[in-house]
């Protein structure tokens, strides 16, 4: 096998900074890796040293896919540390969420980004083996 690691999601957005905030707002570590213009358009790299998200502004263009209404990626799932703070951090930001169970996780917590992209936030059980 080849593959390294997982280690982008590219994005296009409305507005690259409402983006990067929000996203900020989950996962405070994530900074800018890179920035610039390509063909008149802001890009921008925000994560950290493992993955991140590659941002592309698009401004004018409107959203067509629909999650589980039509074929490409309905959500993208990120691992945390800690559900309950995580909750209590959405509700204090007056994010919307709702959660979902399942037997090998503690919180499956799933927000959408301005721009409509599904996220789950995840917390496995601790003996959950495949965490």
């Amino acid at each position: 096998m080849n593959l390294i690691r997982f280690e982008h999601i590219n994005v296009s957005c409305k507005n690259l900074e409402t983006t990067k905030k929000f996203y900020q707002i989950l996962f405070p570590d994530w900074y800018v890796r890179a920035e610039g213009v390509f063909e008149g358009r802001n890009w921008m790299h925000f994560g950290d040293n493992q993955f991140y998200l590659a941002l592309n502004d698009r401004n004018s263009q409107e959203r067509v896919h629909t999650a589980y209404e039509n074929i490409g990626i309905n959500h993208t799932g990120f691992v945390i540390k800690d559900g309950e703070a995580m909750k209590k951090l959405l509700d204090t930001e007056n994010i919307e969420y709702y959660t979902m169970t399942a037997p090998e996780t503690k919180h499956r917590i799933y927000v959408n980004d301005p721009d409509g992209n599904e996220i789950e936030l995840v917390e496995y059980n601790p003996e959950y083996e495949l965490k």
